[in-house]
Order: structure tokens, then C-alpha cells, then sequence
């Protein structure tokens, strides 16, 4: 079997591959929404809640700006970063990604930064300048840097961020095609057919 064949194989229809998109979307919104209600609604603000001793802690805190409270003063551009990425993810997902790999990592991917939008437009203290709710603090996950108190949002966009990394670097094109598949094919292609013996 031939490995273009094969790339026709692991392809899905446009419309399996939007649908697997949406629906990983709006389970990853849910899931964030959920855990910061119930933050909201049983934690203390800024007081630590352990529940693996130091490795696993609660910390209701607000975010006003990115990771590690950079940019606080211009929480508005985060919202207008946030739209950005995800109108980048619907656009792929109308128009290029016909991959199971892609229609999963941009559907999770896609329901963190979506949840951390809603907070960006509906949260306190306003449209665009609302404050993300941070509620999981791992002390030992930092390595001795400034560590961070993250969200269910936060842990979907950083691992599939990775994985987008991982998928760009196994050269897995968004049509199921490889850039292995085109090396493999030039020589071949540049061969001449008479020259063999």
C-alpha cells in the first residue's frame, strides 16, 4: 500500500472533522465552567486548601492578566489574543483539518481557550477586562520558579499546545498528508525510467 494511499485512509470527512471539533470544544468549556463554579461557590479566596498535602493544593485566586499575572494592566489584549486563536481553530476546522490527531488536539485545545474567554468577556470587573478564575496550585510542578495557579482551561491549552508542537515536528499536515510522503516521493518522481538496466 502505498503511503499516499494510506494518508487517504486516516483522512476524515470535513464534516466528521468539524463535528469531533465542536463537540471536544464544548465538553472542555463545560468542564472549566463547572470547576469554577463549584471553586466560586466552596473556596475560600486566597487561602490555600491542601488535598494532597504540598503536591495538591485549592487556591481561589483571579487572574486579571496571563500566565504567572503578566500584563495586568492590559487584560484586554489577552481577550482580543483569545478571539484570535480561537477564530484561527474554526477557520482550520471548516476549511483544512480532515485528521483524527488534528480534530482532537484543536477541538480540546479549542475548548480551553474558550474557556478562559467566557471569563475574559462575563467575569468581573467587565467585558474584555473580566478576571480568569484560578483555582489548582501544584507548588512542585515549578521546579523552584514562581509557580503558577492554574485552571481545567489552563491544563487543555498548555498540553495540547504540546501536542500541536509534537504533530508540527512528526510533519502531520492538517489533510492527513506527511512531508516525509513528498521526500519520498521526489525521487521517484525525478527517476528516469529508461535508465535502468
Amino acid at each position: 500500500m502505498s503511503s499516499r494511499t494510506s494518508a487517504r485512509r486516516t483522512t476524515l470527512p470535513a464534516a466528521a472533522a468539524g463535528t469531533t471539533i465542536a463537540i471536544l470544544a464544548v465538553l472542555v468549556l463545560a468542564a472549566d465552567q463547572f470547576t469554577k463554579y463549584l471553586a466560586l461557590e466552596n473556596l475560600p479566596e486566597k487561602q490555600a486548601v491542601p488535598v494532597l498535602g504540598d503536591a495538591l493544593q485549592l487556591f481561589l485566586t483571579f487572574n486579571p492578566g496571563a500566565a504567572f499575572s503578566l500584563g495586568e494592566g492590559v487584560t484586554w489584549v489577552f481577550t482580543l489574543v483569545l478571539m484570535a486563536a480561537a477564530l484561527v481553530i474554526v477557520f482550520l476546522a471548516v476549511s483544512r483539518v480532515r485528521t483524527r490527531s488534528w480534530s482532537i488536539v484543536l477541538g480540546l485545545l479549542l475548548g480551553g481557550i474558550l474557556g478562559n474567554l467566557t471569563d475574559r468577556l462575563l467575569r468581573p470587573p467587565g467585558f474584555l477586562t473580566g478576571h480568569v478564575v484560578d483555582f489548582i496550585h501544584t507548588p512542585w510542578l515549578w521546579l523552584g520558579f514562581p509557580s503558577a495557579i492554574y485552571n481545567v482551561a489552563d491544563m487543555f491549552i498548555v498540553t495540547m499546545m504540546i501536542s500541536v508542537a509534537l504533530l508540527v515536528l512528526l510533519g502531520i499536515r492538517f489533510d492527513g498528508s506527511r512531508e516525509k510522503d513528498d521526500t519520498e516521493q521526489a525521487p521517484a518522481a525525478t527517476a528516469d525510467p529508461d535508465s535502468a538496466p
